[in-house]
């Protein structure tokens, strides 16, 4: 078995068994949850497809399988499934044992308001820069949208990701080279801002959260739909 479909599995095998546990009954919302995740997945995987042809990343071929789909190996495509499904459940997980856990409206719109003006700030300075711009067009898109449309999943989300920060900065770590000889996935830093926390391109704390932040939004509509 490869190390990157080692890592999708591994992440992924514990939350869903989880979601069967009685009490929280997780599982309960699959159609939602999975419908999310092929949307945003079909979304971000048409972006991988275009960065990884025109060098903005890559794969080291001596971490993952040989099977190769519209230039991305299959553990990649796995990733949109299995990481999001972690995370998401993890969010939910602390919603359910920590029900009051969350930020005022007011904190809320003004950690938005913020973010949304620091990541145009960044767009703008590093067009140029295609994992940049993109990563924070898309950031910031998502931050209007929940401002303007009066979303609340943010009054815990902001919370929340910064548990799932641990485990996603622990396989990301090893996906961009700590604890390992290469790089499972590389990147170009010319098309970033070459900062990096640890092994781990700041940007993809940026993409980690559009990503989780659009599933959820889904998830929420269509429980609407399948309750």
């Amino acid at each position: 078995m490869s190390l990157y479909l080692f890592l999708n599995i591994a992440s992924f095998i514990v939350p869903f068994a989880y979601s069967f546990e009685k009490k929280m009954r997780f599982i309960k919302w699959w159609k939602s949850v999975f419908l999310s995740l092929f949307i945003v997945a079909f979304f971000f995987l048409v972006w991988d497809v275009i960065f990884t042809k025109i060098g903005v990343w890559g794969f080291n071929p001596l971490y993952h399988v040989n099977l190769i789909i519209f230039g991305l190996p299959l553990e990649e495509i796995l990733f949109f499934i299995c990481i999001p499904y972690a995370s998401i459940f993890t969010h939910y997980a602390v919603g359910y044992f920590f029900p009051n856990l969350q930020l005022s409206k007011k904190v809320t719109d003004y950690i938005t308001i913020v973010l949304f003006f620091i990541s145009v700030v960044v767009l703008i300075l590093n067009s140029e820069k295609w994992y940049t711009f993109v990563n924070f067009s898309v950031f910031a898109g998502l931050l209007a949208y929940s401002f303007f449309t009066k979303n609340t999943i943010l009054k815990k989300f902001y919370l929340t990701f910064f548990v799932i920060l641990i485990p996603f900065f622990i396989v990301n770590g090893i996906l961009t080279g700590s604890f390992i000889h290469q790089e499972v996935v590389w990147y170009n830093n010319a098309e970033n801002l070459d900062f990096r926390i640890g092994t781990v391109p700041v940007e993809d704390a940026f993409y980690a959260f559009s990503m989780l932040f659009a599933n959820l939004i889904l998830i929420e509509k269509f429980k609407k739909v399948f309750k």
